[in-house]
């Protein structure tokens, strides 16, 4: 599944878009440096219901924003993606589903 695939379920799921579950985490002060992707999943888990999977995808864009690595763009691999560059404003608004 890529990575947007992961955030698109993730917004199905709770009815957020991943970039208010970022500001939500950035609020909770889950982007600090020291705070560890156990403490954010937990939280996932606890008010979303979200698995491991769908949590660490996040956990990733929390902590590193919306890029990612050149080397799933446009690949066969697990987490292929279109470019390299999440979208975080949901579903609903991405230009590359128009």
């Amino acid at each position: 599944m890529s990575f947007q695939a992961y955030l698109d379920k993730i917004e199905a799921k709770t009815g957020k878009t991943p970039r208010e579950l970022v500001d939500e985490a950035k609020g909770r002060g889950y982007d600090a440096k020291d705070v560890k992707a156990a403490v954010i999943t937990d939280w996932l888990k606890e008010d979303y219901d979200l698995g491991r999977g769908h949590a660490m995808a996040l956990v990733h864009v929390i902590k590193n924003g919306p890029r990612i690595s050149d080397k799933h763009v446009g690949s066969t691999g697990t987490h292929a993606d279109a470019s390299n560059m999440l979208w975080l404003d949901g579903k609903a608004t991405n230009p590359a589903l128009r």
